[in-house]
C-alpha cells in the first residue's frame, strides 16, 4: 500500500487530486466524503474522503483479460485526517491486479501505476509515511 503525508488539508488534498485526475486525463468516478455523510446524520468525524478514479477503455482491458477482475474497478485513493495530518493512501494498481497471474492485467497494472503517478505528482512535495 502506498502512503504519504501532504501538506494541504484534507479539501485542498482532494481538490488537487480532482484537477490531476481530469489532466491527465482519468475519470473521477465517485467521489464519497465521509465527514459529510456523517455530518448529514449529526456525527462529527475526522476528515476522510475516497476517490474512485478509472476510465472506460482501461474498464475494457479488464474485463477483456480476465472478467473477474472488474471486482477492483475503479480504482481508490483514500484521504484522510489523522494525528493532525493529511494522508493519501492507495494499493497500487500493480498490488490490486497481482492475485489474478495474468500478463494482461500486469501490463495495464504497470501502465496505471505510471498514471497514478502523474496523479500524485500535484501533490509534491510529499513524503512516505512511516
Amino acid at each position: 500500500m502506498l502512503t504519504f503525508t501532504v501538506n494541504l488539508d484534507v479539501d485542498n488534498t482532494v481538490a488537487k487530486l480532482s484537477e490531476a485526475i481530469q489532466a491527465v486525463p482519468m475519470g473521477l468516478v465517485a467521489h464519497i466524503n465521509g465527514q459529510a455523510n456523517a455530518a448529514r446524520r449529526g456525527l462529527t468525524v475526522p476528515a476522510d474522503q475516497i476517490l474512485e478514479v478509472f476510465r472506460p477503455d482501461f474498464a475494457i482491458r479488464v474485463w477483456q483479460a480476465d472478467k473477474r477482475a472488474g471486482i477492483d474497478i475503479p480504482l481508490r485513493i483514500h484521504v484522510y485526517e489523522a494525528e493532525g495530518k493529511t494522508y493519501v493512501a492507495m494499493r497500487s494498481p500493480v498490488e490490486v491486479f497481482a492475485p489474478y497471474g495474468n500478463a494482461e492485467l500486469d501490463k495495464l497494472a504497470t501502465e496505471l501505476a505510471a498514471v497514478f503517478d502523474n496523479i500524485f505528482a500535484s501533490l509534491t512535495p510529499y513524503q512516505e509515511a512511516s
